[in-house]
């Protein structure tokens, strides 16, 4: 494909069959470093309406086939045959990813939509899941994986160690410094890290903050710890702060900066607890003064995208994810699996110049369910001719 070629966003339909029960899509790299608690699907009903004898009885999923359609930020033209439609260009511009650390999650997909729109791609992984991390990339492990939709393999220029918990050297506790999972690495803060790509790339145009934790998030609020409920803000929301302010210097004017957030910030989701839902909310204030804050000091867009649940290994450990990718199913007015490509390409979106007008916004992708006032598989609703796709 021609070096000169503009990019554009092309459509990319495969055939392909999905039942309720969720495959392993590709999510975000939040690590979550907590225990699984199963659920009973029925928590996870409308709260409209459930009959006592209702209760006991399983989540029934639906088979739903349909044509997965997936548009994707490709290189789609040569110099015979241009390219049409409005292009994301991201050739020359740099991002840093701060949250990978396998090749299943959200921030591995936005990472290769941006790749797929020319941007140079650089990562911050997780200290602990560093060394695994780099031996699966260099061994190939991921090589599948990384195919872009013009058949090449997705680049990282680097990856960089980091955990955004701490800021900077002095706030790492003694217990922290000592522990063999962060023996023999370095500069790994975020003033750290931040230091290190300014020294071997100058600067950045995009920072993507993929990451969250919450080590109690098995136990509801009210008997979630003080320590750890400011350990899930600390290293959920306040991470995206520290990493804008201190990559904010070297990102250049005209860029922009996303995060990942999700319905429990605004909406009552039994099971995700310990603080996390306190986190996410936070994490979408903070969107808003950051967006006027950074917008008015540097010019860069801030916004944040409130992703759909999908099983990727880290939300495997909620406990639940499952239950909630069938309630999705069932209750969304796209009634359709939720694909991390489709989260990747409006993070590609977000961070283009096509978005240049948005900043400050939560940008909702999840087939839909936000806009759901009850849950249409509720027993309240039967009866009703409600529709559903039963696409074959």
């Amino acid at each position: 494909m021609a070096t000169n070629a503009t990019l554009s966003l092309q459509i990319a339909a495969v055939k392909q069959c999905a039942s309720a029960s969720p495959c392993l899509s590709k999510l975000s790299s939040v690590s979550f470093g907590f225990e699984s608690k199963s659920r009973s699907c029925t928590e996870l009903r409308s709260s409209s309406y459930v009959s006592p004898a209702k209760l006991s009885q399983s989540f029934k999923s639906v088979s739903v086939k349909y044509e997965r359609m997936v548009p994707k930020a490709m290189s789609g033209a040569s110099d015979k045959a241009p390219a049409s439609g409005l292009p994301i260009d991201l050739r020359g511009k740099r991002a840093f990813i701060a949250g990978i650390a396998d090749d299943n999650g959200y921030g591995w997909a936005i990472a290769k939509a941006l790749a797929a729109a020319g941007a140079e791609i650089l990562v911050g992984t997780w200290v602990p899941a560093l060394n695994i991390f780099e031996t699966s990339l260099r061994r190939g492990k991921f090589d599948e994986s990384r195919v872009l939709p013009d058949g090449s393999l997705m680049e990282i220029a680097k990856v960089y160690p980091l955990d955004a918990v701490y800021d900077s050297p002095e706030d790492v506790p003694e217990d922290v410094k000592a522990n063999k999972r962060y023996a023999g690495c370095s500069n790994w803060t975020v003033k750290e890290a931040v230091e290190s790509v300014k020294q071997d790339f100058g600067t950045i145009d995009i920072l993507v903050h993929s990451l969250a934790n919450g080590p109690e998030v098995s136990k509801p609020l009210l008997e979630t710890s003080r320590k750890g409920y400011l350990a899930a803000v600390s290293a959920s929301s306040y991470s995206f702060v520290s990493l804008l302010r201190h990559f904010l210097p070297i990102i250049n004017p005209g860029g922009a900066s996303i995060s990942l957030t999700y319905i429990a910030s605004e909406r009552i989701i039994p099971g995700y607890g310990g603080g996390m839902s306190s986190a996410k909310a936070a994490l979408e204030s903070d969107t808003k003064v950051l967006a006027f804050e950074a917008g008015r000091k540097n010019k860069v867009r801030v916004n944040t995208i409130s992703a759909g649940p999908l099983g990727s290994r880290a939300a495997k450990a909620i406990g639940f994810i499952d239950m909630m990718i069938n309630y999705s199913l069932e209750n969304a007015p796209l009634q359709k699996e939720l694909y991390a490509e489709e989260v990747g390409n409006a993070a590609a979106f977000l961070v283009s110049p096509l978005a240049s007008a948005i900043t400050g916004a939560t940008i909702y992708v999840d087939n839909g369910l936000n806009a759901m006032g009850v849950g249409v598989d509720s027993p309240a609703f039967e009866g009703l001719d409600i529709p559903k796709d039963n696409k074959s």
